[in-house]
This record gives C-alpha cells, sequence and structure tokens, in this order.
C-alpha cells in the first residue's frame, strides 16, 4: 500500500536556466513507493538536467 503523503520522489515547479535560457520549466512529477517511472521526450526537452537536479548534481533555479 503507498503512502500518499510519503512518495518516493516528488518534484514541484522544477526550473533551470542557463543564462538567459530556461532549459527546464515548471516541470512535476510524483513516483509512489513501488511505481515503476518512465521519462520519456525528445532530444533537448530536458530529461537529463531534471534528473541531474533530482540528484544534487545541478543545482534548481526555481521548485522542490
Amino acid at each position: 500500500m503507498t503512502d500518499p503523503e510519503n512518495p518516493a520522489i516528488s518534484a514541484e515547479h522544477l526550473v533551470r536556466r542557463f543564462g538567459n535560457f530556461t532549459a527546464v520549466n515548471d516541470v512535476g512529477f510524483r513516483v509512489e513507493k513501488g511505481e515503476i517511472f518512465g521519462f520519456l521526450g525528445p532530444n533537448g526537452s530536458g530529461k537529463t538536467t531534471v534528473i541531474k537536479m533530482l540528484t544534487g548534481l545541478l543545482p534548481l533555479s526555481g521548485g522542490e
């Protein structure tokens, strides 16, 4: 049984800017414990940037 108050991963309103370029804008999602989650998108859509923000390799420009 999942606990809606304690997801495995939660991201809200993630933003990452590189100078004047916004690479990720207002991304949010939840992954519940035991859930399988796919992160899909075309080249250059910000998938790697989001993963790097979630793992702490890149600082957030906004969000939590």
